[in-house]
């Protein structure tokens, strides 16, 4: 009698870590499933630096993608710091865009991170790190991910490969605001592009005198 309830367990106990591993491969958004397995963009320019350099660190990794040569230490006198950090997130949207590139706006949830990634374009945004009891927000570069293993790979501070679980960074991402953006050239159209936000990015551009650079965002959504 024995075996026979040994096997019955070992049945029961089999038929739960099948369903459990189903729940967990089907907790990934279907979204993010239709998605390549895993992307890295591992020829992203990275800064290393103290926590709270993240934000010039990361807009130089983006400008420097760019083809702009720069250096985080270059930023910091036109983001008027130290002393405007307060101001640092629209400082550096506006210092982008006077470099001549369009600051796209993207949603704030995974899919809409992921989905750029994959087809090749690194993500600016903000996440809280830190305990429960003391949080600071951090800028980084979302520069990959890993759909199998339900983790993101981030560009932060000292760290090169900044590994966090979905939950976990959109836990961190959500706290500080849920603020994300592509820094893009005039002529790099986002995936699954929005006419209208792409049109006012363009705008944007040219309220920042870059004329120029406005009307090839405006000519490459009209051709895409």
């Amino acid at each position: 009698m024995l075996p026979v309830l040994s096997r019955s367990r070992f049945a029961l106990l089999a038929a739960a870590c099948v369903l459990s591993l189903a729940g967990c491969a089907g907790s990934v958004q279907p979204d993010i499933q239709r998605l390549p397995e895993r992307v890295e963009l591992s020829g992203m320019p990275f800064y290393r630096g103290e926590a709270y350099q993240s934000g010039p660190q990361s807009l130089a990794s983006m400008l420097s993608q760019q083809g702009i040569v720069i250096t985080p230490g270059l930023l910091d006198k036109p983001l008027h710091l130290p002393g405007a950090e307060a101001q640092l997130q629209q400082n550096m949207q506006n210092l982008a865009r006077e470099y001549g590139m369009v600051v796209y706006p993207l949603d704030s949830n995974l899919p809409a991170l992921l989905t750029q990634v994959a087809a090749g374009y690194p993500v600016l945004l903000r996440f809280s790190e830190g305990s429960a009891f003391w949080k600071e927000p951090r800028y980084a570069i979302l520069a990959g991910y890993n759909r199998h293993k339900q983790t993101v790979l981030l560009r932060s501070g000292m760290d090169r490969r900044l590994l966090m679980s979905f939950k976990s960074f959109e836990s961190a991402f959500q706290n500080a605001g849920g603020w994300a953006v592509l820094i893009q050239g005039p002529t790099q159209i986002p995936a699954k592009v929005d006419p209208q936000r792409w049109l006012k990015a363009a705008d944007d551009l040219a309220r920042a005198g870059q004329e120029q650079a406005a009307t090839k965002a405006t000519k490459a959504l009209a051709t895409h």
